[in-house]
């Protein structure tokens, strides 16, 4: 199957997604960056939810509807990241059947009409089982710009893992939340690419980011607008919390954008028209 997937990618992917005027290979999330600055929504679902093969209906929808990028989970069943939603749609998916083979399998012909950047977000014991080297090779092959794997350390990140990232040119996300000290964010500032993902509070996916703690609310703006005036070389988008257009405006005030995922695995599972359930959340957050 991977050699399939390979040559059907590489051949299929627009050229201006894979090439930079000076013949490098040019990675979605970098064009994206270098021609968006603020107001970038990345919009985040789970693999093989609501139904075993919404996956790419999912994909399209999004795309559609006016995301920038895609954050594609990859389910798992101790999502220790993830708060209930993102954990109850992983199981749904699990139960349906996904796993990285079929992942990879839904995923070959992606880049036929997808050209939005695709991130895979998972974690490392099923990356592990399928084979890091492998899980590289693959991803790139069908499409993927980007990796975020919440519980890969950055040591381990650094010494035994970063080369097979960066010799398929995917990007590597780590986290960082308001307890990160400065040093330690200008390391991971060092090891990321593509993007850093500031974790909007010290909680899982999905607690309300409009807090009504003025207190708190202070806090969360000192955070971001430290993260701002650190002048980090990778652009920073706000996730864990996201939900609706105030939230998001009030990231992007700070920051190039943010991340909405538990408020969009909720309007998927109340609907069975995954393309208007899409624009209609998309038109709610951007207006």
């Amino acid at each position: 199957m991977n050699e399939n997937i390979n040559e059907s990618a590489e051949s299929k992917a627009p050229l201006s997604s894979r090439r930079g005027d000076g013949g490098e290979v040019m990675n979605r999330l970098t064009k994206l960056f270098a021609e968006k600055k603020t107001g970038v929504l990345n919009m985040y679902c789970t693999a093989g939810y609501p139904q075993l093969n919404s996956t790419v209906e999912v994909l399209t929808a999004l795309q559609n509807s006016g995301a920038d990028i895609i954050e594609l989970g990859i389910p798992y069943s101790d999502p220790i990241a993830d708060g209930p939603v993102i954990q109850q749609s992983n199981m749904q998916a699990l139960e349906n059947g996904i796993s990285i083979p079929l992942l990879f399998e839904q995923l070959k012909n992606m880049r036929d009409h997808i050209q939005l950047p695709v991130i895979l977000m998972g974690y490392m014991n099923p990356v592990l089982q399928f084979g890091i080297e492998k899980f590289c090779a693959t991803a790139a092959s069908v499409g993927v710009d980007g990796i975020i794997l919440p519980d890969l350390p950055m040591y381990e990140f650094e010494t035994m893992y970063r080369q097979h990232f960066d010799k398929h040119n995917l990007k590597f996300i780590f986290l960082v939340t308001p307890e990160t000290s400065e040093e330690r964010i200008r390391k991971i500032d060092e090891l990321s690419s593509g993007f850093l993902y500031a974790v909007s509070a010290s909680s899982s996916t999905g607690k309300d980011a409009n807090t009504t703690d003025t207190g708190e609310a202070g806090k969360q703006e000192a955070y971001f607008k430290k993260l701002k005036n650190m002048n980090l070389v990778n652009p920073v988008l706000v996730g864990f919390g996201i939900k609706d257009r105030q939230s998001f405006s009030r990231a992007c005030a700070y920051t190039s954008g943010a991340i909405i995922g538990s408020a969009y695995i909720n309007a998927l599972k109340a609907t069975a028209d995954i393309g208007r359930a899409t624009k209609d959340f998309i038109n709610g957050i951007k207006g």
